[in-house]
C-alpha cells in the first residue's frame, strides 16, 4: 500500500532531515541544492528533532538549522504557503545566523557563510519558469562575490518535471523534489527503486517508519490537521479578498495608485490573516475600516514581527 505520509508536513520533514541519525539525508539534500565545488561531508544539527517540539507547538514547524564541517551555517525549511514578506524573512534569518556567530569581542574576519534555504510547495515567482534561485551578495559590475557573507535559496518544487518515468535520470534536486512532493503516493520499495542512493534510502525508511509506528503516525495526523488549518486560514483570507474585489489579496501587498477604500480593505485582510496565524482574536471589518491607513500599516508591521519571532 502507498505510504500515505507527506514529507511536506512539518513532523515528517523534521524527523527526516532533523534527526541526527539521518544526517546523510540532510547532507544529500543540501548538496543537491547548493552544488558546492567541495560537497558537504558532515553536519551538526543545531535544533534536532524532538517529540516535545511538536506536542507543544500549534504553529507549523518546518526548519532545520545546522553547521557543516567547513563552518558554514545553514537553515533549510519547507513552506507550504507563499505569503507577503517571505523573501524578506529569509534574508532576515540569514542575517541573523550571520550575526549570531560573532561573540563579544570576536573577530569579524572569522564569520562564516550563512545560508537560508526555502523549499516551496507553491509557486513563488510566477513570471519565470526557473525553479531554483540563488541570491548572493556580489558586485553587479564585476561579478565579484562576497564569499563569507549571506546567501538565500528558493526552490519551487512544483516547477520541476516530476515524472516517475524519467525521475531516475533527473538531477539530484529534481529527485528530492519528487520525493518530497509524491512520497505519499508510493510504496517504500517503489520509491527505493526510483531513487537510488543511501541518502534517499535513509529518507524513505524514515517515512516508512512514520507510517507504521503508532506514536509517529498519531502525531503526524495531528500535525497534518494543523497544517490544513494553517492553509485554510490563508486560503480563506484570499477568498475573502477576491469576494471584495481584491484580486490578489495579501499576496500582492499594497500597490501604489489603488483607491483608498480598496487599499484599506487589503490592509484589513492582511491584518486578519496574521491574527489567525498568531491565534489572536480576529478584528472585525468594522473595527479595521475605522482606522487610518498609517495605523493599519503599523499594525501589520507589529504582527509580522511577532510571527517572525515565533518562527525563529
Amino acid at each position: 500500500m502507498p505510504l500515505r505520509i507527506k514529507p511536506t508536513v512539518d513532523f515528517a520533514f523534521k524527523k527526516i532531515f532533523g534527526s541526527p541519525e539521518n544526517d546523510i539525508a540532510l547532507i544529500g539534500l543540501l548538496n543537491a541544492i547548493l552544488d558546492f565545488e567541495r560537497p558537504i561531508e558532515a553536519v551538526e544539527i543545531l535544533n534536532p528533532f524532538s517529540y516535545q517540539e511538536f506536542s507543544d507547538s500549534k504553529l507549523v514547524v518546518l526548519d532545520v538549522r545546522c553547521r557543516d564541517s567547513a563552518g558554514k551555517w545553514l537553515n533549510v525549511e519547507m513552506q507550504v504557503s507563499v505569503y507577503a514578506g517571505l523573501i524578506e524573512r529569509l534574508v532576515h534569518y540569514a542575517c541573523r545566523m550571520y550575526v549570531d556567530q560573532l561573540t563579544v569581542g570576536g573577530n569579524y574576519a572569522l564569520s562564516n557563510r550563512s545560508i537560508s534555504i526555502c523549499l516551496l510547495n507553491r509557486v513563488l515567482f510566477r513570471d519565470i519558469v526557473q525553479a531554483h534561485h540563488r541570491f548572493q551578495m556580489l558586485d553587479k559590475e564585476s561579478g565579484r562575490e562576497l564569499d563569507n557573507a549571506i546567501e538565500v535559496h528558493t526552490v519551487e518544487m512544483t516547477k520541476y518535471n516530476l515524472d516517475e518515468k524519467t525521475i531516475s535520470k533527473a538531477s539530484k534536486l529534481e529527485q528530492w523534489a519528487f520525493l518530497l512532493s509524491k512520497a505519499q503516493d508510493y510504496e517504500a520499495e517503489e520509491l527505493k527503486q526510483l531513487l537510488a542512493g543511501i541518502e534517499f534510502n535513509t529518507a524513505i525508511t524514515t517515512i516508512e517508519t512514520i507510517s507504521a509506528k503508532t506514536r509517529d503516525k498519531s502525531m503526524y495526523d495531528q500535525r497534518e490537521k494543523a497544517q490544513r488549518d494553517y492553509e485554510w486560514a490563508i486560503s480563506g483570507a484570499r477568498e475573502e479578498g477576491r469576494e471584495e474585489g481584491l484580486e490578489q489579496g495579501i499576496e500582492q501587498g499594497i500597490e501604489q495608485g489603488m483607491e483608498q477604500g480598496m487599499e484599506q480593505g487589503k490592509l484589513a485582510g492582511t491584518i486578519q490573516t496574521l491574527e489567525l496565524l498568531l491565534g489572536d482574536a480576529v478584528s472585525t471589518d468594522e473595527e479595521l475600516t475605522k482606522c487610518e491607513t498609517i495605523a493599519l500599516t503599523t499594525r501589520i508591521a507589529q504582527l509580522q514581527q511577532r510571527l517572525r519571532d515565533r518562527q525563529s
